[in-house]
């Protein structure tokens, strides 16, 4: 009979840790920022079809880094979450924190239970009436839940974005503003000039109807930068 040899609990967590750091570390990073009308999200993403960042609800996006697939998963879920919770109570109801808090404990189980924990980091924006009614939780790998104001990078070099943003962020910045801002400190952390079609951005509006979340395309996102 084989026997598996004991590893201290400890040191089992630490390893499940560095290796989703590892796997989130190859990807590009993720930005959120809150700008005068809501929140905006913004990533490095030559793809059109494999988005990072997606609606979630009416007032509610989504947005991943680290392993696509993993990611997906999760964003999947959240539709079927919110939806559900929306169609049994009322659309009011459905909000940024309880979809963390699912996020969180499912991300908490796989970690623990799992052999191999899930390589990603996320985010749940939820764009309020008023810029100080705005929520964005960010949820690591092993379910640890951070609530975010202002800005935040995630995957990749995620400390270094952060830093980055915190010298061009302004607070009640307009859209253009911010988008150069996230941007510039995307562009500084990777080395280089992060080229319109290869960036991936979306908002959560507060002056849109029911449905607050909005793609730019790259038509809009080449105007905003060559007007900087």
């Amino acid at each position: 009979m084989a026997f598996q040899p004991y590893v201290p609990p400890e040191q089992l967590m630490k390893d499940r840790s560095d290796y989703a750091r590892k796997g989130i570390g190859r990807g590009k990073s993720v930005v959120a920022m809150e700008y005068a009308e809501g929140l905006l999200f913004l990533a490095e993403n030559p793809s059109a079809t494999l988005h990072k960042i997606s609606e979630i609800y009416d007032r509610i996006a989504f947005a991943g880094a680290g392993k696509y697939s993993e990611f997906e998963d999760l964003r999947i879920a959240g539709i079927r979450l919110a939806d559900l919770r929306g169609y049994s109570y009322d659309r009011e109801d459905v909000n940024a924190k309880t979809l963390a808090n699912a996020y969180s404990q499912a991300l908490s189980a796989i970690f623990t239970q799992q052999m191999k924990p899930y390589e990603v980091e996320i985010l749940v924006g939820q764009v309020g009436e008023a810029p100080g009614e705005n929520e964005l939780y960010h949820v690591l790998f092993d379910g640890s839940v951070t609530d975010e104001h202002g800005y935040v990078g995630i995957g990749g070099q995620a400390e270094n974005v952060t830093e980055k943003l915190k010298d061009h962020y302004a607070e009640g910045a307009p859209l253009d503003a911010a988008v150069r801002a996230a941007v510039q400190a995307l562009s500084e952390v990777e080395a280089r000039e992060i080229e319109a079609g290869a960036i991936e951005a979306a908002v959560l509006d507060r002056n849109r109807n029911r449905r607050k979340f909005r793609r730019l395309d790259d038509t809009e996102i080449a105007g905003i930068l060559s007007g900087g």
